[in-house]
């Protein structure tokens, strides 16, 4: 697979969430532990899309249960930051792409976390990782 675009010839939609940032207790450093600082997450995701042949939209076509919902994505984001300290930048983005993997509609995930406080002459710091469903 090429991207995250949506693709009509794949059978894909593209779902992502841009920019959220969220308090996490994160770090390796003695100075990261027992306080929050500032992380950003961006997550695109390539979803099965059976309506993305082209055919007229089918009954029921705007029901939410037939979608990967964007906003319990955020949810997820939030639940797994605020679970506790997690020493690596890697280690959240990993567990992030694993809870998206849990729905099988889920063929390929990108997450980036970034941490925004770390250098005072930069912007961010962080990783990206990507899986996709075997």
């Amino acid at each position: 697979m090429s991207g995250f675009y949506a693709s009509a010839a794949q059978g894909l939609r593209h779902v992502f969430v841009r920019d959220l940032v969220l308090a996490a207790r994160i770090g390796v450093h003695a100075h990261e532990q027992g306080s929050a600082q500032r992380v950003r997450i961006n997550l695109d995701l390539a979803v099965d899309d059976p309506g993305a042949t082209g055919a007229a939209p089918s009954e029921g076509a705007d029901d939410l249960a037939r979608v990967v919902d964007y906003q319990r994505l955020a949810g997820v984001m939030r639940a797994i930051v605020a679970a506790g300290h997690v020493r690596l930048v890697e280690t959240l983005a990993e567990r992030i792409a694993g809870a998206c993997l849990d729905d099988k509609r889920v063929r390929h995930v990108r997450v980036t976390v970034e941490k925004l406080d770390v250098f005072d002459d930069a912007g961010s710091a962080g990783t990206a990782v990507e899986r996709m469903r075997r």
